[in-house]
């Protein structure tokens, strides 16, 4: 079973055999099946859903350890075609909390970009960008729709991300947001923020909601002594 999903016999999003034709299948009993089954649940290779059947789950990006890199170059890492679907692009004043995050004056201005996030052509997540309207004059004109922010920062303003910090939380998807991403509204996904600096300080306060079956975090822990 685990192979014929690996070789995508069993595609993702399509329900796998129901437990009757995979003991005929496989010529074992109906526990040896349901074990097997629990397992690939576990996981994360196929998922049931309560009175349609179980079916195979759509590949999940995994955000883990690594560098600082764009979301298109984490689709390119997982051999997923990254695409866009621009949603809002404006240059407005910048709310208490972005200034804060960005250490500039309430009110002054910023270039919003939200966009939805896709992984060969499956919404993923939403993602709300604000930059510094007086480091990037005019981005609020530019064609970002399948562009790499990053790349068209680097390549239209110079400038060249340095690190950033994260934060994830547990969020439930609002009736907007569930529309966007193709889920259930008050279905559980994760809340992203992060702050992006280069040699000047921070440059970009992102929010962002990712789809929790399409969205898994990875982190490596050690000891400190």
């Amino acid at each position: 079973m685990r192979s014929r999903i690996g070789e995508h016999e069993w595609k993702p999003g399509e329900q796998i055999p129901t437990e009757s034709q995979l003991c005929e299948l496989y010529g074992t009993s109906r526990i040896t099946i349901r074990q097997a089954v629990s397992n690939l649940v576990s996981d994360g290779l196929i998922v049931r859903e309560p009175g349609r059947g179980t079916f195979v789950r759509e590949p999940s990006v995994t955000a883990g350890e690594r560098g600082l890199t764009s979301f298109t170059q984490e689709m390119q890492a997982l051999g997923l075609r990254a695409g866009a679907t621009m949603l809002d692009l404006r240059c407005e004043p910048s709310s208490p909390e972005t200034a804060g995050r960005l250490r500039m004056e309430p009110g002054a201005p910023v270039v919003t970009v939200k966009r939805l996030r896709l992984g060969d052509g499956v919404p993923i997540g939403i993602q709300t960008a604000h930059l510094i309207g007086s480091r990037f004059p005019g981005l609020e004109h530019a064609d970002l729709s399948d562009t790499s922010l990053y790349d068209y920062l680097r390549d239209y303003y110079g400038l060249y991300p340095r690190e950033a910090e994260e934060a994830f939380w547990v969020t439930r998807a609002s009736r907007e947001d569930a529309a966007l991403l193709n889920i259930r509204s008050g279905v559980c996904c994760f809340g992203v923020e992060r702050i992006t600096h280069d040699e000047s300080g921070p440059f970009e306060f992102v929010t962002s909601i990712m789809r929790g079956d399409r969205y898994r975090i990875h982190l490596a822990l050690r000891a400190l002594h």
